[in-house]
């Protein structure tokens, strides 16, 4: 039965999964993003489409969404099937799509706000930092019985949320520049007030009563929606919403991605090991290792502050999961992930592109190549 009051938390079943992504929308003459999302919106609701697709906050970019899956076959044939269909409707406007955490060589300055209520009243408020805000992420949603198991999984994840950034980092460049990062696009978003960690309650009585209603009380926040957490419940849908990982370059490293986090939540669940306030002693610390030096950062393990490598604490996380994989179906999810250790993100693969073609307009071409699977 779901819980009553403020912010009831709708029942779900748990371990299901969702996935967003938000993508870039190109234009195909000089590779720099164009603000065609009404055009796109519009073509796009003359026929069914297979998922959701919804506005951004600026003009060029849009939000695609999953059905609900427990598979990860399931979701990555979802996921084909939607780049199939914005594919073809980017060939009728003439626009190209691509996925990367940040555009490489776009102006925040020129990018115009979709004409939404919400995104002018953020506009309003954060100012430059809502064009700014023209990145790109994955959201990952995972399907929670309760409100406490939701609290539950979102602490217990927190150990893990560097390995997500450094395995999903695509976005190293901003501006025309190398920015050294693997993950630039989260700096965008450590800009906002409400952004970071959730505050650390376990029960959702208390997180309702004793946080939510508080801070509504302030004015600070109107809805879950104010809040940037890297994780965030999700009460209306159910779920817990991973929010730090790039858009992939690909939909098989998304599934992936999802895949990989049902398996932990699953490994979570079963073992039970209560989640500390001390397990973010590290918490800021390792994301910076995450953010800038991806697989190659130096992350402290919250509980025995053993020093070790994101690639190396990636690796011996998948040998971990692998009953839990199997027991899902989502073996072929951790092969992925695997591979993505050996051969390196998309930061990686960008920044190889970059120098091969000489030019970042030639990386951009590449990374459109690699969404419509080209190459």
């Amino acid at each position: 039965m779901s819980e009553a009051g403020l912010l009831p938390f709708k029942d779900s079943d748990s371990l299901s999964l969702g996935v967003e992504l938000e993508l870039q929308l190109l234009s195909l003459s000089d590779q720099d993003l164009c603000a065609v999302s009404t055009d796109m919106l519009a073509l796009l609701a003359r026929a069914p489409f297979p998922g959701q697709v919804t506005p951004e906050i600026t003009t060029s970019m849009i939000e695609v969404a999953t059905g609900i899956h427990t598979r990860h076959d399931e979701l990555l044939a979802q996921l084909q099937a939607m780049r199939e269909a914005l594919l073809a409707a980017g060939r009728r406007l003439n626009v190209g799509l691509a996925g990367g955490g940040t555009h490489p060589f776009q102006r925040w300055s020129e990018q115009r706000i979709f004409p939404k209520t919400r995104y002018r009243e953020v506009s309003a408020l954060y100012g430059y930092l809502a064009q700014q805000f023209t990145v790109f992420g994955q959201h990952v949603h995972v399907g929670c019985r309760s409100g406490d198991e939701a609290l539950f999984l979102l602490h217990a994840l927190s150990r893990y949320v560097p390995q997500f950034i450094a395995l999903a980092a695509s976005s190293p460049f901003v501006q025309g520049q190398d920015t050294l990062f693997h993950s630039a696009r989260l700096n965008s978003v450590f800009a906002f007030p409400l952004s970071g960690r959730a505050p650390f309650v376990l029960e959702w009585a208390r997180f309702e009563e004793d946080y939510f209603r508080k801070m509504t009380h302030t004015g600070v926040v109107k809805s879950m929606k104010d809040f940037y957490w890297d994780i965030r419940p999700k009460p209306e849908y159910g779920t817990i919403e991973l929010r730090v990982c790039d858009t992939p370059l690909d939909v098989q490293t998304a599934a992936a991605l999802a895949g990989y986090l049902q398996a932990l939540c699953h490994a979570l669940l079963q073992e039970r090991e209560l989640p500390a306030e001390d397990d973010y002693l590290v918490y800021t610390y390792n994301r910076f290792q995450a953010c800038r030096f991806g697989l190659d950062g130096q992350v402290v393990h919250p509980r025995s502050y053993e020093p070790i490598s994101l690639r190396e604490d990636v690796l011996r996380t998948l040998r971990h999961l692998q009953p839990h994989a199997e027991a899902l179906g989502a073996e072929a999810a951790l092969d992925h992930v695997q591979q993505l250790v050996y051969v390196g993100n998309g930061a990686q693969w960008l920044r190889e592109q970059r120098r091969r073609s000489g030019s970042v307009e030639g990386m951009v071409e590449a990374a459109l190549q690699r969404f419509a699977g080209v190459i």
